[in-house]
C-alpha cells in the first residue's frame, strides 16, 4: 500500500472481536507509518478481552478511553470525540456495533459521537460463521453504506477459532480500511 493522505486527527475505535488482539501491530505501524497524524483510542469493554489499555497507550502515545459513560467527568466525552475526530476507523467492528450504528442507536460515547459525524467514518467488521451471509447483517451494512461519510472494507473468509474451519469472516486489513477511509477525503469520495 502506497501512504495515504491522512488528516491530523484520527479517531481508532476498537470492540470485542478477537481480531483486536492485532490492533498493537497495526497501531505501531500506523504511528511509524503517518507520525504527523494525531491518534486517540476508544476500546469497548469487551475488547479489552483482547488487547490491554496499557498496550494500546504505550504504542499509540496517547490515553485509551473506554466507551462508556464516564460518571465524574465534567466535559461531554461524545461532543469531544465527534468535534476532535477528522477521521474515525473501527478496527474491528463487530456484528453488534454494526447494528447498533445502523439503526442509530447511541448508547455510548462513541457511537453517540459517530452519528453526529460528518467526517469520514471506516468500518472493518469481524463477523462469526454464517455472519456475511445473515439478512440482518446484510440490511445493517446496505443501511451504512448509504451514509454519505460511511466506508466498509468487507471481512473476507478467514479460520474460526470456535469451529476450526475456514468459515469465520475477518476484518479487511488495517491499512485497507484506512485506504478507503481516507478515499472520502478525496473530491468524489470513494466507492465501498
Amino acid at each position: 500500500m502506497k501512504p495515504v493522505n491522512l488528516p491530523s486527527r484520527t479517531l481508532l475505535i476498537s470492540t470485542g472481536a478477537l481480531s483486536a488482539a492485532f490492533l498493537p501491530f497495526w497501531l505501531n505501524w500506523l504511528r511509524l507509518t503517518y507520525p504527523q497524524t494525531e491518534l486517540r483510542v476508544v476500546v469497548t469493554h469487551s475488547a479489552q478481552r483482547f488487547v490491554s489499555r496499557g498496550a494500546l497507550a504505550a504504542i499509540g502515545g496517547c490515553d485509551v478511553l473506554i466507551d462508556e459513560w464516564p460518571v465524574d467527568e465534567a466535559t461531554a466525552r461524545h461532543v469531544e470525540l465527534q468535534e476532535w475526530a477528522e477521521m474515525t476507523l473501527v478496527y474491528p467492528a463487530t456484528f453488534q456495533f454494526v447494528a447498533r450504528l445502523s439503526l442509530g442507536l447511541a448508547g455510548s460515547p462513541a457511537l453517540l459521537a459517530m452519528q453526529c459525524m460528518t467526517t469520514p467514518i471506516g468500518l472493518a467488521p469481524a463477523l462469526p460463521p454464517g455472519g456475511t451471509d445473515s439478512p440482518a447483517y446484510r440490511e445493517h451494512a446496505e443501511r451504512l453504506r448509504r451514509r454519505p461519510n460511511v466506508v466498509i472494507a468487507d471481512p473476507h473468509p478467514g479460520r474460526s477459532v470456535t469451529t476450526g474451519k475456514p468459515n469465520a469472516n475477518v476484518p479487511a486489513d488495517f491499512s485497507d480500511l484506512l485506504e478507503r477511509t481516507a478515499a472520502l477525503l478525496r473530491p468524489g469520495g470513494a466507492s465501498t
